[in-house]
């Protein structure tokens, strides 16, 4: 049985931490951040600490002098090595405020539970039998100041996700409020057409991934041409070869959508220079 942290105590899984007055249960009012590990170290932890302290700024939360991320860092490392996960670990670590109404909050502090699972063998790896992924149009995401940051109101990756698992998909494709690709339930996404490959701009509603930031600074040290834009449905249709990415596992291919079937030549060259410089 896992253990998990909150507000820096130590408690058994199925513990209930939270009661029915408190704001993220009531109002998804925080964030998450999901971080890798490998063998104690946690990857690209300066830009998962980045980017969860420009979401609560930009959620309004009063920051304490002592919460930080060194802090942080301690008690994940803490909480990894008491569960047994240290060689290779998921790491959840959720902040929100506490109790209170919606104009009547007892204070603005981050609560915090961070959570770990042990990641499979293999983990990271080239999957070599392509995804199954689709398009889910019933609910859009919205482009504004909320949309590259991991929010906790999650609604339309939920239901997305509900989709896949109907239609047994892999994932599920998320467009934006005007129509247009924006990303996946876990993932950024990336096509490539005639040699160019092509991600959705941040402008276009998508979380600003930590692996979509690093796969991109590394396709351009890498030489590959890369443009961030508009991308229409009929720009993935077109698409000879598309893949997701998040910081769990990297990078996986995607086999068809629909009918549409996608190719990986490029997609696996990218794996093999890219991949291996990130961990």
């Amino acid at each position: 049985m896992n253990s998990f942290n909150f507000n820096g105590k130590i408690f058994s899984e199925g513990i209930s931490i939270v009661g029915a007055d408190n704001r993220g249960l009531r109002y998804g009012d925080g964030l998450f951040e999901t971080i890798k590990m490998k063998k104690g170290q946690l990857i690209q932890d300066d830009e998962h600490f980045a980017r969860l302290w420009n979401g609560m700024k930009v959620l309004q939360f009063d920051i304490p002098k002592q919460f930080t991320p060194d802090k942080l860092q301690e008690e994940i490392a803490v909480l990894v090595k008491k569960n047994g996960h240290e060689n290779a670990a998921r790491v959840r670590l959720n902040v929100f405020r506490g109790n209170g109404g919606l104009y009547d909050a007892k204070n603005y502090f981050p609560n915090y539970i961070i959570q770990s699972w042990a990641l499979p063998e293999g983990n990271g790896e080239w999957n070599s039998n392509g995804l199954i992924a689709g398009v889910y149009e019933e609910v859009k995401k919205s482009c504004d100041i909320l949309s590259n940051l991991k929010h906790n109101n999650y609604l339309p990756y939920i239901l997305a996700a509900l989709k896949a698992k109907k239609e047994k998909w892999n994932d599920a494709i998320l467009l934006n409020t005007y129509g247009r690709i924006c990303d996946t339930t876990i993932a950024n996404i990336f096509l490539i057409q005639d040699g160019v490959i092509y991600t959705p701009a941040l402008t276009e509603g998508c979380v600003a991934g930590v692996m979509r930031k690093k796969i991109i600074q590394e396709l351009v040290k890498f030489q590959f041409k890369l443009t961030e834009k508009e991308i229409t449905r009929d720009d993935l249709l077109n698409a000879d070869e598309i893949f997701f990415t998040n910081s769990i596992y990297n990078l996986r291919w995607v086999q068809c959508i629909g009918d549409k079937e996608f190719s990986n030549v490029i997609s696996r060259k990218i794996y093999d220079a890219v991949i291996s410089t990130i961990g």
